[in-house]
């Protein structure tokens, strides 16, 4: 069992919020969290058994007559109409800490949220495990390149994770099965209970091939296609195969509708359609850009990553770890690694990420754009361990927009922090 940042959020939820709803893709802890979670026992339901979601979907009032709260339903977008059932036992009950729910389509719940359970839900996102859970850090705070965060990081890391390490990471993946399967247990070390991890977990090597590959199969067809049925009609299963393919390649790159479409043989709606799906699961994330009335020429297309690079390297069809650094594409890939880090930072601290790029017509480009405020913080990803002072040479577009620009960072395989200039620093990709 790994332990997650996430924990510490939830508690504060139960204390206050009658009810609290987890989002996320499948596989990735949901339930194994709230059930590490749970103070006193709590009954517990899937509406992945197709009964209990015929009774749910039916009679939901027998239904949660049936199952006492407190309680967790798994899977609730399943049964839309037991929000207003709900809705009723917290209205007259008035007590935190009745319901705790989850589902793996976040966008499909929204409406049922807003109608019935606004005011007295938390909506908490969840990823995979993040770098810090896998070393046996779990009590983090969100990245921001501050000198306070960096110092913090420094105490509390020894050593960091370099070229090797992080890039078997990124082939693994963050599914925590991926992590705790049979075969990989020779290769853990102990993981430590002291929050500043002077213990590293040793990640495994590729003995374990096999194992992850069957496990990226089986998640492609026994979850992502039967999930996207159940919200979309698809009728060619070798397409939709072809199309995530294409979309994991793209990863870190601007949206392209049609170059999709003619990759995949499918029209301009039905790529809309398709990616608003991967979005709603939490497999994809887009990345708006940043503009304002100011920014004439700035691109105004999103970009998009792959929230899990393991599922991205098994699209893409990297045999190994190191087959894929060495690869065309090893650059974005980081990127993509780097970024859904950084994310995991801010939703299992139950932060909102305001996130952005910047990108304009004249090339110039910023990575990551984190605003806080009235401060914008420009954030580079780089592979490289020898960041030169051109790395952010573009950060000084940002003078246009009228707001403060907070210190900048470059995020890289340097082995400690780095002055880059007097407003940027190059911070080890192992600090997150």
């Amino acid at each position: 069992m790994f332990k997650r940042t996430l924990s510490k959020l939830i508690a504060e939820v139960n204390r206050t919020f009658p009810v609290l709803l987890l989002t996320g893709p499948r596989q990735i802890g949901k339930t194994t969290l709230l059930e590490m979670c749970q103070e006193s026992e709590r009954a517990y339901v899937t509406l992945d058994d197709f009964d209990q979601r015929e009774l749910a979907r039916t009679d939901p009032r027998l239904f949660l007559q049936s199952h006492p709260h407190p309680l967790i339903i798994d899977e609730i977008q399943y049964a839309p109409e037991l929000f207003s059932a709900i809705k009723i036992i917290v209205d007259r009950e008035k007590k935190p800490g009745l319901f705790w729910i989850t589902g793996s389509q976040k966008f499909s719940l929204s409406k049922g949220i807003s109608e019935s359970l606004a005011g007295r839900v938390a909506i908490v996102d969840m990823l995979g495990l993040s770098q810090a859970e896998l070393q046996g850090r779990p009590e983090t705070s969100p990245f921001l390149p501050t000198g306070s965060w960096i110092e913090c990081r420094r105490s509390q890391i020894e050593k960091v994770d370099l070229l090797e390490d992080v890039y078997e990471g990124i082939w693994r993946g963050s599914f925590p099965a991926l992590w705790q399967a049979p075969s990989l247990a020779s290769n853990k070390v102990e993981q430590s209970t002291n929050i500043q991890c002077e213990d590293r977990l040793k990640r495994p090597k590729q003995e374990s091939l096999v194992n992850r590959d069957l496990f990226y199969k089986s998640y492609i067809q026994t979850y992502i296609q039967r999930d996207v049925r159940e919200i979309v009609n698809i009728t060619d299963d070798l397409a939709f195969s072809r199309f995530l393919a294409v979309v994991a390649a793209r990863t870190g790159q601007l949206i392209n509708f049609s170059d999709i479409g003619r990759d995949v043989d499918i029209d301009h709606k039905t790529v809309k359609s398709w990616l608003s799906v991967l979005e709603r699961s939490g497999l994809v994330y887009l990345l708006q850009p940043y503009f304002n009335n100011l920014t004439k020429r700035v691109v105004k297309s999103p970009k998009i990553y792959f929230l899990d690079t393991g599922l991205f390297s098994y699209l893409t069809g990297w045999p190994t770890a190191q087959s894929l650094e060495i690869g065309a594409i090893s650059g974005a890939i980081l990127e993509s690694y780097i970024f859904a880090e950084i994310l995991k930072s801010y939703w299992h601290s139950g932060q909102m990420a305001r996130f952005y790029f910047y990108r304009d017509t004249d090339q110039q480009e910023i990575d990551l754009l984190i605003e806080t405020g009235e401060a914008l913080y420009p954030i580079e990803f780089k592979k490289t361990a020898r960041p030169s002072k051109t790395a952010s040479r573009h950060f000084k577009v940002l003078e246009k927009f009228g707001k403060t620009v907070g210190p900048g960072a470059v995020l890289c395989f340097v082995e400690e922090p780095v002055a880059v200039s007097r407003e940027v620093t190059a911070i080890p990709i192992g600090y997150l």
